[in-house]
């Protein structure tokens, strides 16, 4: 199965789209606290400049329930990452399909991570050492996981052919490995990677 592609941290319309002819199967508007935040109305204009073929993520960090569902209305999001320490009953109230990040740490082992996987019932876990932070962890600590998940976390495009030979993920996830400045996406940068997993995938 071919490996989905999500760009995160879309900031402008212009690399939305471009985004999208490059044949991306998502991307990610940021409404927590990041370089990459925007607006509920940015966000808005984005989603609605886009084609019905790309999925639309909005990312949120330890937000009102509440919140999340009325700025996830008004902008007409597909689904919600959900990025910060929210519970398994938060997810639930949450009326969108719903991405929730594991935060891997250096003291997890497989076992451990596989133990929180089971607390969750959403669409899809993903995994990511930080909060944004560009940083790559021991990919060799989701050996035991046994669903499908979406990878993230420092991906380039010298280093995701490896990733996805060593776990074979559902779907990656990329920010800042893409971007010529914080919220600004590189082209070439996206070409790169987008090449990269079709070829190894």
């Amino acid at each position: 199965m071919r490996t989905k592609i999500k760009i995160c941290g879309i900031t402008n319309l212009e690399d939305a789209l471009m985004v999208q002819h490059l044949g991306v199967d998502a991307l990610g508007l940021i409404f927590a606290p990041s370089p990459r935040r925007i607006t509920p109305d940015m966000g808005r204009k984005i989603i609605k400049g886009l084609g019905p073929f790309i999925t639309t993520v909005a990312v949120f960090m330890d937000e009102e329930y509440q919140e999340v569902n009325r700025i996830v209305e008004y902008i007409q999001a597909d689904a919600v990452q959900l990025h910060g320490n929210e519970p398994p009953e938060y997810c639930a109230r949450i009326k969108r399909r719903v991405i929730k990040r594991i935060s891997i740490t250096e003291d997890d082992t497989p076992e451990s991570i596989k133990s929180r996987c089971r607390e969750f019932d959403c669409c899809f876990l993903l995994f990511d050492p930080g909060a944004g932070s560009g940083r790559v962890f021991d990919w060799r600590k989701l050996s035991r996981v046994e669903q499908p998940f979406i990878l993230a976390g420092g991906l380039r495009p010298d280093n995701i052919k490896e990733a996805i030979e060593l776990l074979k993920p559902y779907g990656v996830d990329v920010c800042s490995g893409v971007e010529e400045s914080p919220g600004k996406k590189d082209y070439h940068q996206l070409t790169r990677f987008i090449q990269e997993v079709r070829r190894c995938s």
